[in-house]
């Protein structure tokens, strides 16, 4: 994997947990606009919007430089339509970056699965 591979996977990463966040503070947000007089909606609806659209962009990225498959590149998209699936997807792209680095420095070692 080469560094702009590893930094477009880094980056997806690092905004999926952030993006479920936003995602379950507007769910409570719309809940309380319409048990209370509590209205955070406009706000957090912006915040989540941003954080979507850069993780849609990093998605993009990723799915591009890593070739995923289109199976694979739907998965982590439905991920961040879900309202924890950022958190599922930062976990499983962390253990992919982590199993990367590990064939990596195999490859680099001359150890050849067997």
């Amino acid at each position: 994997m080469d560094l702009k591979t590893a930094t477009a996977l880094r980056r997806l990463r690092l905004v999926s947990a952030p993006e479920a966040v936003s995602f379950l503070l507007l769910l409570i947000c719309s809940v309380l606009k319409r048990t209370t007089d509590f209205n955070a909606v406009p706000v957090m609806g912006m915040v989540h919007g941003v954080l979507f659209i850069l993780y849609v962009i990093f998605w993009a990225d990723a799915w591009n430089r890593t070739k995923w498959s289109l199976g694979t590149a739907a998965f982590y998209f439905v991920l961040s339509v879900l309202p924890t699936g950022g958190f599922f997807a930062e976990r499983k792209l962390k253990r992919a970056a982590e199993d990367a680095v590990i064939a990596s420095r195999a490859r680099q070692e001359g150890v050849v699965n067997a």
